[in-house]
């Protein structure tokens, strides 16, 4: 008699409580709540956050992270993650998003340890700064020394199915010690080949459409940031139907 692998966990990563409530609505089990995507995602506001608690009725992670960039913070930015921590344990949220290294690649033991500590008995997940590490064996373990619940990768590299290798290597180094969370360019032609040469037990997406704003007057000469003025017009939301063809697909 052979077993069948269990399914795989979906998590949707989601800008804002619409995006959280498009990617529910699609069947995610999970949600990654953040603000402004198009920078990878930084810390939503609490108003926001407490807007999911009343609407959620699948878990979410809140991502802790004060800017777009790199991720070696400062004094003050790392003091501002701590405080985002501790008012996110204090709201109830399911789990945080967070991820420090040092100057040379590696991850800062001491800050994650921190920030684990302060999360309390809050998920943890290490975010795709982990990719950004010089040795990802090197980091797993560092990972898992902090006690960090599971790592957000897509195996170095841009795409899942360009690290496919590493995220292989990455869930047979992890055992049941961590929970590796594939993501990278995951979509409805490729979520099925990833899990079956990965053995994957979580995977994250994002499935965004940009739809026109519904302003009917627009000043094209003013932009709030960048030099994409059109950008002030149009609207990144989540694909609902998207979302769900490919949740089927990753589960079939």
């Amino acid at each position: 008699m052979t077993t069948q692998p269990r399914p795989p966990l979906i998590e949707i990563c989601v800008e804002g409580i619409d995006g959280l409530l498009a990617a529910q609505a699609a069947g995610a089990d999970r949600v990654e709540l953040c603000a402004s995507l198009v920078e990878g995602g930084i810390t939503p506001s609490l108003g926001t956050v407490r807007a999911a608690l009343d609407q959620a009725t699948v878990p979410f992670h809140v991502m802790v992270r004060p800017r777009g960039g790199d991720f070696l913070y400062s004094e003050t930015e790392y003091g501002s993650m701590l405080a985002d921590v501790a008012a996110l344990r204090d709201l109830g949220v399911a789990g945080v998003v967070f991820g420090c290294l040092n100057p040379d690649g590696t991850i800062d033991e001491k800050r994650m340890g921190e920030l684990t500590r302060a999360a309390g008995s809050l998920n943890v997940t290490c975010h795709r700064a982990f990719d950004m590490t010089r040795d990802p064996s090197e980091a797993l373990e560092a990972l898992i020394r902090c006690k960090v619940g599971r790592v957000l990768t897509s195996g170095q590299r841009d795409t899942a199915i360009e690290g496919l290798p590493l995220l292989a290597d990455l869930v047979r180094q992890a055992g049941d010690r961590i929970i590796i969370l594939g993501c990278g360019g995951l979509d409805l032609a490729n979520i099925a080949e990833v899990r079956k040469k990965t053995g994957l037990a979580e995977m994250h997406f994002a499935a965004l459409k940009d739809v026109p704003s519904a302003m009917g007057y627009r000043n094209p000469k003013v932009g709030m940031g960048g030099s994409d003025l059109d950008r002030e017009y149009r609207n990144t939301l989540t694909d609902t139907p998207l979302v769900a063809a490919t949740i089927a697909a990753a589960k079939a």
